[in-house]
């Protein structure tokens, strides 16, 4: 089991399992994104050091929130976003990302204790990378059937997340 949560430790979740996989995604909303949290009080950087952000992404079956729900809050890029990230309003901590009908978080890496190394970075378009780590203009067939494997296991469900504030 691992955990992860936020900041200041107000909130907290576990995770069973072994992730899906660790990405650096470098698409448009996570870069928008990245840069409204930094401007928040109290926040730290979300991107790391090449403008990518990077996630661990852990079935929503394998997920429970064990402190600190009530200080979750739902950000959305605008009000139509088929996604939308939850911080913890306590220290404005981004701790999740979920896509609506998914059946996966992808949990912002650094707020687990022990994260995982990154395995490939996606979205990148035509920027370069010389650290080995693979690096796909878009999602790659890889990402994809990593997805699928996870998605396969669960029995084609995608779990509902219980509902948090917009905010």
């Amino acid at each position: 089991m691992s955990t992860f949560g936020c900041r200041c430790g107000n909130v907290a979740f576990e995770a069973t399992g072994e992730p899906i996989m660790a990405v650096a995604c470098h698409c448009e909303s996570c870069r928008k994104a990245a840069a409204g949290f930094a401007a928040l009080p109290g926040a730290t950087q979300v991107a790391n050091a090449e403008g990518g952000t990077d996630f661990v992404m852990v079935r929503k079956d394998r997920v429970r929130c064990v402190q600190g729900e009530e200080r979750l809050r739902a950000h959305r890029l605008t009000p139509q976003a088929p996604t939308r990230r939850v911080l913890a309003n306590c220290c404005n901590s981004p701790v999740f990302l979920e896509f609506k009908g998914g059946h996966w978080l992808s949990v912002y890496r650094d707020r687990f204790a022990e994260a995982p190394a990154i395995q490939m970075r996606t979205m990148v378009g035509d920027r370069k990378f010389t650290d080995g780590i693979p690096s796909y203009r878009r999602h790659s067939a890889k990402f994809m059937w990593r997805l699928l494997r996870a998605w396969a296991a669960m029995g084609f469900r995608a779990p509902k997340m219980r509902e948090i504030r917009e905010g």
